[in-house]
């Protein structure tokens, strides 16, 4: 919901960051790993209650999931592919998207490891995930076999429908289980509920685009 307003104010510092890294050899996978193991590192300090902890190696991984994609549009090309001017790829996107639901569902199964009282409330959530996920790829497929496309969250590898939960949403709802962990069962119930709501949305989105 708040994604297409935040991209502006995000990307100026991002922007600034990736020319900086243009030309170190450093590559927008090499980032996007990175990320991925800071959010599974989050994951494991979460299920050892180390809360704080868990909360800045979030915010970390975040970080580099921006990172990755202006470093990619700003870098020297490495491509297989003859006139390609940046380092996108079809395959940097497939690798940003499969880490980042590894990712938002990692952090959910580090908490339930650690607190195993909420265990019920975190398969609810980690389900409405799915909800949303699945949406969303399901909607970019068509999408992309429509050739529809649009920018208005910036340019990115997949065809992003908007909805009520989106990446700005969820990353705020993972730093408060770590900052207020007992409020957990709360939480879940509330987001994990705009989750379904969103999916629902997407689905007659759906029926309305491809019908």
């Amino acid at each position: 919901m708040f994604d297409a307003r935040l991209r502006p104010l995000i990307d100026k510092p991002l922007i600034v960051v990736a020319r900086t890294l243009s030309g170190t050899g450093i590559t927008p996978n090499m980032i996007t790993g990175f990320g991925f193991v800071l959010g599974f590192l989050g994951a494991a300090c979460l299920a050892f209650k180390l809360d704080y902890a868990a909360l800045v190696l979030i915010l970390a991984s975040r970080i580099m999931d921006g990172l990755d994609g202006a470093v990619a549009r700003h870098a020297a090309p490495r491509s297989r592919h003859p006139g390609a001017k940046t380092q996108e790829s079809d395959l940097g996107g497939y690798y940003d998207i499969v880490s980042d639901f590894l990712f938002y569902s990692g952090i959910i199964l580090g908490f339930a490891i650690g607190r195993p009282e909420h265990a019920l409330m975190a398969a609810f959530l980690i389900f409405c995930f799915v909800g949303t996920g699945s949406s969303f790829l399901a909607y970019a497929i068509i999408a992309a076999k429509q050739n529809r496309n649009h920018d208005r969250q910036g340019k990115k590898s997949f065809y992003f429908l908007t909805g009520i939960t989106e990446g700005s949403e969820t990353i705020l709802v993972l730093c408060l289980i770590c900052v207020f962990p007992h409020w957990f069962p709360q939480i879940a119930a509330i987001f994990g509920v705009l989750c379904l709501m969103t999916t629902f949305g997407r689905v007659l989105q759906a029926r309305r685009d491809f019908g």
